[in-house]
């Protein structure tokens, strides 16, 4: 079946075109470098014609509390519109575990706002909450960053690796509408703070991971198991350990 991934050329779409094309699905990675730009509509209408499914992982390129904001519910709008223009039978977005329970965090908020969008089009849906990725390690560092030291909280932290991701999300495409919710995470929990002093040694990175409760994530000060699930989530079964030996740096 034809299956347009929104976002597919970027880290988690690109794996997945790759993965459902394995499998014998037509998939159509769609992004603005592909000529399809959701914030404008443009190319939807033709890169969604007789398409089955709907995959969207996308992300906003600002992650600004308005910037954000403005683009998950321009984004959305403008795909569901489309979608349902199109007859497509079953949207998949990838969202982040969390949301529900922090909608002061402006990240989160928009994420809560592109699910309230997709609950309400009346296209049958499916959402996939994932905890952070492995290869997003090195920007959560560097934003934690200043003068030589990265602070960080000690909250639970559960990353997993992008290739587990997308086998999330892929199974979720090729199978029927859930019209809820599924939430992936990593197979280990850490602190925060002590992953990331873990991954800086690995990494041969001289900075010193210094624990400060009150350390913001992208702008918020987190609580204990804000981004971890509540529990019944599918592990992964890579540990960061692992894949760091078979992602080494450049």
């Amino acid at each position: 079946m034809k299956i347009v991934i929104i976002g597919g050329t970027g880290l988690i779409g690109s794996k997945l075109v790759a993965r459902l094309g394995e499998h014998g699905h037509e998939a159509v990675p769609a992004a603005p470098n592909t000529g399809v730009d959701t914030l404008t509509g443009e190319g939807l209408a033709e890169v969604l014609a007789g398409a089955s499914v709907v995959v969207d992982v996308s992300n906003s390129p600002s992650f600004e509390d308005a910037a954000v904001l403005d683009f998950f519910r321009t984004s959305t709008g403008n795909l569901l519109s489309a979608e349902r223009e199109a007859g497509v039978g079953h949207h998949v977005a990838l969202s982040v575990v969390g949301t529900d329970r922090r909608p002061d965090v402006g990240y989160f908020r928009a994420k809560l706002a592109q699910e309230k969008l997709i609950e309400d089009s009346g296209i049958p849906f499916s959402i996939v909450h994932a905890t952070q990725f492995f290869e997003f390690a090195r920007r959560i560092a560097d934003e934690a960053t200043g003068g030589g030291t990265v602070r960080m909280p000690p909250v639970l932290f559960q990353p997993l690796a992008g290739d587990e991701v997308a086998q999330a999300v892929g199974r979720a495409a090729a199978g029927a509408p859930l019209n809820g919710r599924t939430e992936i995470a990593g197979p280990e929990q850490f602190r925060m703070d002590e992953f990331f002093r873990g991954a800086l040694a690995a990494w041969g990175d001289p900075r010193e991971v210094v624990t400060d409760p009150h350390a913001p994530y992208f702008g918020a000060e987190m609580r204990e198991r804000d981004l971890v699930p509540d529990g019944g989530a599918t592990l992964g079964e890579i540990k960061y350990a692992d894949w760091l030996a078979a992602n080494p740096a450049p």
